[in-house]
C-alpha cells in the first residue's frame, strides 16, 4: 500500500494549488467568533504570563505578532504551544457549535430581546467553568467556556449596544447581581423599514433614551411583535415584514455591516473581560492551566489489574511509575495530570487524577494485590472505560493485565470513547504463550489487541519477570509532543516494503512493531540498513521481546526518504513516530449555511452514505500548510483523497466525496513555509486512532443545566435513509448514575427515530463532577453500529440578581425561563 501511496500522495502534493476556491465556510473578509476567541486568548494568556513572571523576578517579552508559538516562547514554555493551540482550537469549535446545535433558540444568540435569558446563560456558564476547574476538569471546562463566549459575542452584533455610541463592553453581562437596565419592553417600537440601506432603521427615541434591543429572528415564521426590528438577511423571515430590513453586524454585508469591525473589537473586549473574571476567580496558575500553558501534552494514566496474580506486575508498575516521574521532574516531558484506575474481579475504580507527581506516586504505591487467580478474567474493560472517560483528549493509556476481559460487553463503549477522545491504549500483557508456541498470540488476549489497533496502540506480550524490558517503550510512548508518521496494521501478514517520509523537524525517531515471528529491514535516506537480527548496529538498536520490538534510531533523524522492509506472513502492526511541533488534529465536522456559514463538530462516527466533511488544524509554527488530506485504508491500499479549503488561521476544511468502506486512518502530507521543493521541506503525518464511518447517525443533546437532584433529559436521534429500520440502544455514564432509555428504536417512515435518556444525580453530588455519556446504538442484523458522546458535569446554581423575582430564575431546583418569547 505505502509506496503507491506514499508516491502518489507526494505527487499531487507538489501540484496542489494552495488557493483553492470552494465554498466560504468562515468568512476571510469579516471577522469571526473563532478570530474574536483566537486573539482574546492569546491576549489575556499573555498578560497572565507576564504578571506571573514579572512577580519571580523574571523578564517579559511582550510578543509581536503574538501567536501560541511566539507566546509560549515569552511564558518560557515552548512546549506548550502545541497544546495551546489545540485548546484554542478545541474552544473555538465549542462556540462555533452553538450556531450549528441551537439555531431555533434566540436567548443563545441574543435574539428577539431575550436579554434575562442569555445573561443567564452567560453567568451560568461561568459558573460551570469556575466549578469545573475546581474539581481539575479542564476539558469540561473548555467546552463550556466555547458555548459561553459565542453568546456573549452575538450580544455585541445581534443588540444595538453599539448603535447607542458604545465603544466598551456590557459588564452587567457577566454579573449575575446586577439587573440588566433600560431594556425595551415587547410593546415598545424599536425600528423603521429599510431596504438597500438600513444604516439608520432604528428608531430616534431608541436611541436617545438608550433603550436596550435586539433584532427578531425566524428561519420558519414571518411572525414578530409591532414595531420591531429584525435581525435580517436572506434567510430571516421576519425581515420581509414591516419594518423590513435588519441590525446585525455578523459580516460586511450584513445589515449594519458598517459597523461590523466596531462590534468585534468590543466582543474581543468583553472576551477578555469574561477570561479576567475567571483567572481572578481561580487565580494565575490555574488559568494558565486551563489554557495549556506551562503543561506539557503528555499525561501518565495506568489502569492496573488488582487480583492476587500481579503482585510481581504491581511491583514493576510501582517502580516505572517513580522512573517516569523523577526522570521528567522539571524537563519540558513532565505530564500535566496523571490518572490511575485499579481493576479485578468483580470490581473496577474508583478513578484517581491528580496533577501533583507526589500524590500520584503515594497512590500508586498504596496498591496491592488480592483476590482472584491468574485464570480468572477481570472487569478489566470496565477499568479501561473510567480511565479514557477521566483522561484528558488524546491521552496514552497503558493497562496492565495477565487475564481475559470478563466484560466484553463494554468493548462497543470503550471504541466509542477511543474515537471520541482520539486516545490512545497500550496493552501490557503478562500471560503470553509458552515458547514453543510464541508464533501465535495467546487467544484470549484477541479483546485487548483489536482495542490496541483500534487506538494505534500497541499489546505487548510478555511474561512478568520480563516486564522491566517494556519500561523505555512505556516512558517513551508518553513523553510530549511525539507525532505519528507511519501506521499500517496486516491481518494476514504479507512481505511488503513501507516508506516514508522524515522530515528536518524530527527528532528521536521510534519504530514499533508487534507480531510474532517478525522479520524486517529498515533503510535510512544515506542507504545505510539494519535487519532485526541486529540488536546493535550502527544505524539502531533494536529490542525484541516475544511479540514486541522496539527500533530507536541513534543520533538524530535522517531528513528523507526512510523504508522499512516487513518479511512475515503473522499479523503484525508497525507505527513510526518521533518527536516534532508539527503536526494536525480534526475533527468530522457538519458544514450548514443557515443562519450563516459555518460548521458543528460530530461527536459520532460519521455517515458512510455522501459527503464527509473534516475540520483539519495545523499544529506547529504557524508555516505548516497540508497540501493533501487522505482517508487511507487502515488494512488494505486504497485511499480517498479530499479537497481541501483554507478557512483561516490555520484551519481547513476538507471534503471527501466517498468513505472507506471499513476503518481508516487521516493521513496528512504538507509543507512548510519554503519556497524549496526539497524533500526535506514536506512533512507527513498520520492519525494513531483508526475510524470508520456509520450507515446511521446519532445525535445527542444537552438540553439545560443539570442540577444536584435533578433528573436531567438528554434527547437522541437515530438518522438513517432507511424507514421502519430497528435498533438496540445501550447507554452508559462514567458516574455509573441511575438512568432510564429505550433499549431499541424503530425509525418511522422519514427515517428517524428519538429516544431520550434521562439521568439522575445524588443531591450531594459536587459541583463540576464531570460525567461521561455515551448512547450506542447497534443494527441488530448488519452489526453496524454508531455512538452518540456527551461531556457533561454538574452544575452549581447561579444566585439571582437583587431585586429581581425568584420566579425568573428558580423553582424546585429547575431554572425556568422568566421572558415571554413572542415570535
Amino acid at each position: 500500500m505505502f509506496p503507491r501511496l506514499i508516491f502518489t500522495a507526494f505527487c499531487l502534493s507538489l501540484l496542489t494549488q494552495m488557493n483553492i476556491q470552494a465554498f466560504k465556510v468562515i468568512s476571510t473578509s469579516s471577522n469571526t467568533h473563532q478570530n474574536i476567541t483566537r486573539a482574546a486568548i492569546l491576549q489575556k494568556s499573555a498578560d497572565v504570563c507576564r504578571d506571573l513572571i514579572l512577580q519571580q523576578g523574571r523578564n517579559f517579552v511582550q510578543p509581536d505578532p503574538l501567536t501560541a508559538e511566539s507566546l509560549a516562547e515569552a511564558c518560557r514554555s515552548p512546549a506548550s504551544a502545541s497544546i495551546l493551540q489545540f485548546i484554542i482550537s478545541y474552544v473555538s469549535t465549542r462556540n462555533a457549535y452553538v450556531d450549528g446545535r441551537h439555531v431555533f433558540n434566540p436567548q443563545y444568540h441574543f435574539d428577539d430581546e431575550s436579554f434575562e435569558q442569555a445573561r443567564n446563560l452567560i453567568t451560568q456558564g461561568v459558573s460551570d467553568v469556575k466549578t469545573s476547574l475546581k474539581q481539575k476538569n479542564y476539558w469540561y471546562s473548555r467546552q463550556r467556556l466555547g458555548e459561553t463566549l459565542h453568546t456573549l459575542q452575538d450580544f455585541y452584533s445581534h443588540s444595538n449596544w453599539i448603535e447607542l455610541g458604545n465603544r466598551s463592553p456590557y459588564s452587567t453581562l457577566i454579573k449575575p447581581s446586577l439587573p440588566l437596565d433600560n431594556l425595551a419592553d415587547v410593546n415598545t417600537p424599536t425600528c423603521s423599514s429599510c431596504d438597500d440601506n438600513c444604516t439608520g432603521n432604528i428608531l430616534e427615541t431608541i436611541i436617545t433614551q438608550k433603550k436596550l434591543t435586539s433584532g427578531y429572528f425566524s428561519l420558519l415564521s414571518p411572525n414578530k411583535p409591532k414595531g420591531k426590528c429584525s435581525h435580517g438577511g436572506l434567510v430571516d423571515l421576519t425581515s420581509l415584514v414591516t419594518p423590513k430590513g435588519g441590525i446585525n453586524k455578523d459580516g460586511i454585508t450584513t445589515a449594519h455591516g458598517s459597523l461590523h469591525f466596531v462590534a468585534a473589537d468590543v466582543a474581543t473586549a468583553a472576551t477578555r473581560d469574561l477570561l479576567q473574571d475567571i483567572r481572578e476567580a481561580t487565580g494565575n496558575v490555574e488559568f494558565l492551566r486551563l489554557m495549556g500553558i506551562f503543561q506539557s501534552s503528555s499525561v501518565l494514566c495506568f489502569v492496573v489489574d488488582t487480583s492476587a496474580s500481579m503482585t510481581e506486575e504491581i511491583a514493576e508498575v510501582k517502580r516505572i511509575t517513580s522512573y517516569i516521574i523523577d526522570s521528567r521532574q522539571g524537563t519540558v516531558d513532565e505530564p500535566s495530570a496523571y490518572v490511575l484506575v485499579p481493576f479485578n474481579d468483580p470490581g473496577f475504580g474508583p478513578v484517581y487524577k491528580t496533577t501533583d507527581p507526589d500524590e500520584f506516586k503515594t497512590e500508586v504505591n498504596a496498591l496491592s494485590a488480592g483476590g482472584g487467580g491468574a485464570d480468572d478474567p477481570e472487569m478489566s474493560l470496565s477499568g479501561l472505560w473510567l480511565a479514557l472517560a477521566a483522561a484528558p483528549v488524546a491521552s496514552e493509556v497503558f493497562l496492565f493485565t495477565d487475564a481475559e476481559p470478563k466484560d466484553t460487553e463494554m468493548k462497543i463503549t470503550v471504541l466509542a470513547l477511543i474515537e471520541s477522545t482520539k486516545s490512545t491504549v497500550n496493552f501490557v500483557l503478562t500471560n503470553p504463550l509458552t515458547n514453543t508456541t510464541r508464533s501465535l498470540s495467546n487467544p484470549v488476549n484477541r479483546a485487548y489487541e483489536d482495542l490496541a489497533v483500534a487506538s494505534g496502540g500497541l499489546a505487548i506480550e510478555i511474561p512478568n519477570q520480563l516486564l522491566a524490558n517494556a519500561t523505555s517503550a512505556i516512558n517513551d510512548t508518553s513523553i510530549s509532543s511525539l507525532v505519528t508518521i507511519l501506521q499500517a496494521v496486516r491481518n494476514p501478514g504479507t512481505a511488503e516494503p513501507f516508506y516514508f517520509l522524515v522530515d528536518s523537524s524530527v527528532r528521536n525517531l521510534m519504530v514499533y512493531i508487534t507480531g510474532n515471528s517478525t522479520q524486517f529491514t529498515i533503510t535510512a535516506p544515506s542507504g545505510q540498513s539494519q535487519s532485526s537480527g541486529q540488536s546493535d548496529g550502527s544505524l539502531a538498536v533494536i529490542q525484541s521481546v516475544v511479540n514486541f520490538h522496539m527500533v530507536q534510531v541513534k543520533n538524530s533523524s535522517q531528513p528523507g526518504w526512510w523504508s522499512i522492509y516487513m518479511n512475515t506472513t503473522q499479523p503484525y502492526t508497525l507505527k513510526v513516530m518521533g518527536k516534532s511541533s508539527i503536526n494536525f488534529q480534526f475533527d468530522f465536522v457538519e458544514v450548514y449555511q443557515v443562519p450563516h456559514p459555518g460548521y458543528t463538530v460530530f461527536k459520532s462516527r460519521p455517515r458512510s452514505n455522501g459527503n464527509v466533511t473534516l475540520l483539519l488544524s495545523m499544529l506547529g509554527s504557524g508555516s505548516e500548510v497540508p497540501t493533501v488530506v487522505l482517508l487511507v485504508e487502515a488494512s488494505g491500499s486504497g485511499f480517498h483523497r479530499g479537497l481541501l479549503e483554507d478557512v483561516g488561521n490555520g484551519d481547513y476544511l476538507v471534503t471527501v466525496t466517498t468513505v472507506p468502506k471499513g476503518e481508516f486512518f487521516v493521513f496528512v502530507i504538507g509543507q512548510t513555509n519554503s519556497s524549496s521543493t526539497s524533500d526535506y521541506n514536506f512533512f507527513q503525518r498520520q492519525s494513531s486512532t483508526q475510524h470508520r464511518a456509520s450507515s446511521f447517525s446519532v445525535t445527542a443533546e444537552r438540553n439545560g443545566t443539570w442540577f444536584p437532584g435533578q433528573l436531567f433529559s438528554i434527547p437522541f436521534t437515530v438518522a438513517t435513509s432507511n424507514s421502519y429500520s430497528n435498533y438496540t440502544v445501550t447507554a452508559r455514564n462514567s458516574g455509573q448514575y441511575n438512568m432510564t432509555f429505550p433499549s431499541s428504536l424503530t425509525t418511522g417512515s422519514d427515517g428517524r427515530a428519538n429516544g431520550v435518556v434521562e439521568l439522575s444525580t445524588p443531591g450531594n453530588a459536587t459541583a463540576g463532577t464531570e460525567v461521561i455519556l455515551t448512547i450506542e446504538v447497534t443494527k441488530p442484523e448488519t452489526n453496524d453500529t454508531n455512538y452518540a458522546f456527551l461531556r457533561l458535569a454538574v452544575s452549581r446554581a447561579v444566585a439571582p440578581p437583587a431585586g429581581l423575582a425568584l420566579s425568573l430564575w428558580l423553582s424546585a431546583g429547575t431554572l425556568l425561563i422568566g421572558l415571554v418569547i413572542n415570535k
